[in-house]
């Protein structure tokens, strides 16, 4: 319970036992601080929810399946091989109809899912969709789905195979494009499988799952593949909730083959079989294994070190490496990714060991004769690039390089070199970790730190275990074997590597974002309300599992309120109790917001001391009380608090009272009690009057610790002497139950009956309070105004007629109740309203830049222009713009792809660039003149966002203009230092962005854009750069 137990009918705890003032707040406080009606986070309870979470249930995978065996001789697709438990649990779903979520290490055979559902398909005569986050993934699942079932389609940006297939693989951007475009295809499905479903995480593209997964119609079930994430179950939740149904949870921690985790140490001929044992295939954390890799360590620095010390150099990086290769190779250890964090490291690494030579005759024979036939298509210049050249030569010795800068018909052939094992020694960027079906023997990491574009930290346990589980192959090794390599003078750090191998994987997070497109398509088609997508969007997922609690429990609040009456009474009418309840509220969050303030003041700080007398409330019953302070203390987070004595009787001396621990409280409601206790306190102590000691009862003393800066009412200029130690040891040892019956010191006894007198003597007149400007210096003229300001109100509050009603405290409790009542019912309205959205603000700051740029009219009805902008897919603000200002109008094919390569271009280039031919330079300074008209908008409309020019690179616009003039690929890598790969990348995607205008000059009737814009596709669409994927090719 959120509450804590009322005080008993004896009073105990109260400040006085005769009638008056006292008897009439301590009656209304019983009612008002400690027994609130349930606050939302009772709002839970009102109706039993069987499981915390409603639409998603977790399916046993750990023992074979019972129902398995019935289905086994009429399964939709047979396999070769025994089903583990996990995919027989997901058959059985898939054959009810019902969406699965199946979280498994890499190789666990979560393809046997995907395929069945697309056997059902087949089977139904209804259509498939596999999505993919990347383009490459999206290539070697058609040729993988295509040896399979034949009839399959592909569609990426910039190609279209068999689009009438009954099983489509695309991008996941391609389907949002097809929901939004109401494409027939939708119609006619059945499954969409989404493939690594933790690239939801990834910051750039992973709100495009979330904006597919809303949009997919009912009728579509879902398939969710992904690594092993801690919480599938909330996520999965997520969705059965958007699409009302119960998503099944499928997860496996077990691995096909089990990894083993090494330190290597090995450094020269001497040392290449230093290798420890860190983690055992069980996944225990092997303490000897780490000991005696340091002591290698120690051992080498000891025999290196010289006058100039250890310095590892390149020289030792080749000997580390031709030293693991040769233990690699002796050990049958082969073949081995080696994960390297930076293009230029996996490239100078394979260059710089020339002597390793790793294949037999026949193999070189075989790779050379496979690269012969791959690059057969190309043009004799591309054939003899150096690029090719070089990774040819490597792969001959059963050597390659895997990363976004080599050319992607180069990236192919060294994957299927590898899936054959004739690259023994792969070194690969981390994307390499997402491919398919690519199990290597050993997997080996360079380093455990990378750059992410933001800093250079560890790799978190997420990444390692996606690029680990690459070690091991199914059915050919007992276990995989994973090892990274210590280069450096000392082994890394324990706690480092235990957190990086054996911490929870990353979860699965929202990366929810409003986009411009997103704005204009949602008002465009009109199927969706952009309030409801953002309401479903993962962001908002825990609000949306407390959406019906929170109907019913507005419900509840509502119907109370109808029967919750104000007070009926002539003299609280007239003398505007809602108004002075309203003033005396805002009083009590003033002094209290500068009191808090007023302690942090060196000043004030000073003389918040041991023997200054306060004025505190604290907790249900301690109100108005004068206090001592005995001591003070600071915690880490800077917050303040003392330990104070009080005067109390002596039948409360060791009591807890009742009501004080608001500890099982939510925030509401403890805040509700406090404000209680201060309003009430105010209006029938009096906000000057202190409470005053019990008559009829003999005093004593009791400290209460901990008490924080918030509990002051009032620090006054009252200062006692004594030993303040003496009082809190007096009180130290008689907590201690056999002391109890001990008489206090003398001297405390002196300090209570101080404390007694004070009281007695402020009741009539008022404490001495501390003002500032008058007590202590105080600069900041704010805090001298808040003092005068709360004056002011103290003077207008005494002014209130209400004050003079018989039951004054019942009916300012009464009205209470229904104040309460009122912000409940507005808080839950606002919660279940589209105004408490995480992303309204984001929403409505670019919709009014879509308003001021006439993308959208004042009805949010689009136009011309916004029309244009939903045909472009990437920065469609900024090419809107160039293109509506007819910027293409006057320029060549070649000057035209010039231009929009800065929207495509990834590459920075080293140093200061090189100067732009004049023309060039004009149309840079175009594009940037359209982009700071944009960015200015945007400040205006108050958009939080990075300067448009920031995002785009002009390191590329010579080579692409060159390009589009026919310029060859040999010659145009003369003109910069960019790799061929991210070369090839700017201009496939300089394609699809030139295809997006050709259709929006469509919509504006340009029939000459058009024609333009085909040209310039066709004068870049050529050669090595659109090379045709060599799993398409037949």
């Amino acid at each position: 319970d959120s509450h804590s137990e009322a005080p008993d009918a004896s009073g105990k705890g109260t400040t006085q036992e005769d009638g008056g003032e006292a008897n009439e707040l301590d009656k209304a406080l019983s009612t008002a601080v400690v027994g609130p009606a349930p606050s939302l986070l009772d709002a839970n309870k009102v109706k039993a929810v069987p499981a915390a979470y409603q639409f998603a249930q977790s399916l046993d995978a750990t023992r074979e399946v019972p129902a398995y065996k019935d289905l086994f001789p009429n399964m939709a697709r047979k396999y070769p091989f025994h089903l583990d438990p996990f995919q027989q649990q997901a058959a059985l779903c898939l054959e009810k109809g019902e969406s699965v979520f199946v979280a498994a290490h890499t190789s666990a055979g979560k393809t046997v899912v995907a395929e069945y559902a697309v056997a059902l398909c087949q089977l139904h005569q209804t259509r498939a969709i596999y999505t993919s986050p990347i383009k490459a993934l999206s290539n070697q699942k058609f040729r993988e789905f295509k040896l399979a079932f034949e009839d399959v389609g592909l569609v990426t940006g910039d190609i279209q195979l068999h689009p009438e297939a009954f099983c489509l693989i695309m991008t996941t951007e391609i389907l949002r494009s097809m929901l939004y475009n109401g494409s027939e295809v939708i119609r006619e499905l059945e499954w969409v499988i989404f493939d690594e479903v933790h690239y939801i995480n990834d910051t750039e593209r992973g709100h495009v799952w979330e904006e597919v997964l809303i949009m997919l119609p009912s009728h579509v079930k879902l398939i969710m593949l992904s690594a092993t994430a801690p919480n599938c179950m909330e996520f999965a939740d997520w969705v059965g909730r958007i699409k009302n149904r119960t998503i099944n949870v499928i997860t496996t921690p077990k691995r096909p083959v089990p990894l083993e985790h090494f330190l290597y140490t090995g450094q020269d001929g001497k040392t290449k079989n230093d290798r420890f044992l860190l983690v055992d295939k069980t996944g225990q954390y092997l303490a000897r294994g780490y000991s005696a890799a340091s002591q290698a360590k120690a051992n080498l620095k000891k025999a290196t070190s010289g006058p100039k010390g250890y310095r590892p150099t390149n020289k030792s990086d080749k000997n580390v490496w031709i030293s693991l290769i040769d233990h690699l190779k002796t050990n049958d250890l082969l073949p081995a990714v080696a994960f390297v964090f930076s293009r230029q490291r996996c490239d100078d690494n394979a260059a710089m060991l020339t002597t390793i030579d790793l294949t037999t005759q026949k193999e070189k024979a075989e790779v050379h004769a496979f690269f012969v036939r791959c690059i057969s298509r190309l043009k004799g210049s591309d054939r003899k690039l150096p690029q090719v050249t070089q990774m040819q030569e490597l792969c001959k010795r059963g050597l390659a390089v895997h990363h976004s800068g080599i050319l992607p018909i180069l990236k192919e052939v060294v994957e299927l070199l590898f899936q054959q094992g004739y690259v023994k020694i792969l070194f690969a960027t981390e994307t390499f970790a997402m491919g398919v079906n690519m199990p290597a023997r050993t997997v080996v990491f360079d380093s455990m730190q990378k750059h992410d574009g933001r800093e250079m930290r560890n790799l978190n346990p997420g990444e390692y275990i996606q690029m680990a589980g690459r070690a091991g192959r199914r059915g050919l090794d007992s276990t995989g074997t994973v090892i990274l390599l210590c280069k450096g003078p000392e082994a890394p750090d324990p706690t480092s590597l235990t957190q990086m191998m054996m911490g929870t994987p990353t979860k699965l997070e929202s990366q929810f974002r409003v986009t411009y497109s997103m704005l204009l398509n949602l008002l465009r088609v009109e199927q969706l309300r952009v309030e409801d997508m953002l309401q479903r969007s993962y962001v908002e997922s825990a609000s949306l599992r407390q959406g019906m609690s929170r109907k019913i429990r507005l419900k509840e609040v509502e119907e109370r309120l109808k029967n919750a009456k104000e007070p009926d009474c002539r003299t609280c009418t007239e003398g505007n109790l809602p108004e002075y309840h309203s003033l005396m509220r805002q009083f009590v969050r003033l002094r209290s917001e500068l009191w808090t303030t007023l302690a942090a003041l060196p000043a004030v700080d000073k003389m918040l001391t041991p023997c200054r007398v306060v004025i505190i409330s604290h907790g249900a019953h301690i109100r108005n009380r004068v206090a001592l302070i005995l001591k003070t203390a600071t915690n880490q987070k800077g917050q303040k608090s003392m330990s104070v004595l009080i005067s109390v009787p002596e039948s409360e001396q060791f009591e807890t009272l009742s009501g004080d621990d608001d500890s099982k409280m939510n925030e509401v409601d403890r805040a509700w009690r406090q404000e209680t206790m201060a309003v009430m306190d105010g209006a029938l102590v009096g906000l000057d009057h202190v409470a005053p000691p019990k008559p009829g009862s003999r005093s004593t003393f009791k400290v209460l610790p901990d008490v924080p800066v918030e509990a002051l009412i009032a620090i006054t200029t009252k200062v006692v002497k004594g030993d303040m130690g003496a009082v809190l040891n007096d009180w130290q040892l008689r907590e201690q139950p056999r002391f109890r019956s001990r008489s206090p010191d003398a001297g405390v006894m002196r300090l209570v009956a101080e404390l007694d007198s004070l009281a007695d003597e402020w009741q009539k007149s008022g404490p001495p309070i501390v003002t500032p400007g008058k007590d202590f210096q105080c600069s900041e003229m704010s805090l001298v105004e808040r003092v005068h300001s709360l004056k002011q109100m103290k003077n207008a509050i005494a002014e209130f007629a209400c004050h003079h009603c018989i039951s004054f405290g019942e009916h300012l409790t009464q009205h209470r109740e229904v104040v309460r009542l009122r912000e409940e019912r507005d808080q839950l309205a606002f919660q279940l309203s589209a105004g408490s959205l995480l992303l309204m603000g984001e929403y409505e700051d670019k919709l009014k830049v879509l308003r001021t740029m006439d993308y959208v009219d004042a009805n949010n009805l689009v136009g011309l222009k916004g029309k244009v902008g939903c045909e472009i897919h990437h920065m469609e603000l900024l090419i809107t713009e160039l293109m509506l200002e007819n910027k293409f109008s006057e320029l060549s094919s070649a000057e035209i792809a010039a231009m929009l390569s800065c929207t495509t271009c990834q590459f920075r280039a080293r140093g200061e660039q090189s100067k732009l031919k004049p023309h060039l330079q004009k149309l840079k300074e175009d594009v940037l003149a359209v982009a700071a008209k944009i960015t200015r908008v945007q400040h205006d409309c108050g958009v939080r966002m990075s300067d448009i020019s920031e995002e785009l690179r002009f390191d590329l616009i010579e080579v692409v203009y060159e390009w589009a003039n026919g310029v060859p690929f040999s010659q145009i890598m003369q003109l910069t230092d960019a790799q061929e790969g991210l070369i090839v990348r700017c201009i496939q995607r300089l394609n699809e962005v030139c295809r997006d205008v050709r259709n929006a000059a469509r919509i504006v009737g340009d029939p000459s854009l058009q024609t333009k814009m085909e040209e310039t596709s066709t004068a870049i669409k050529r050669d090595i750069v659109f090379a045709a994927s060599l799993y398409t090719v037949t």
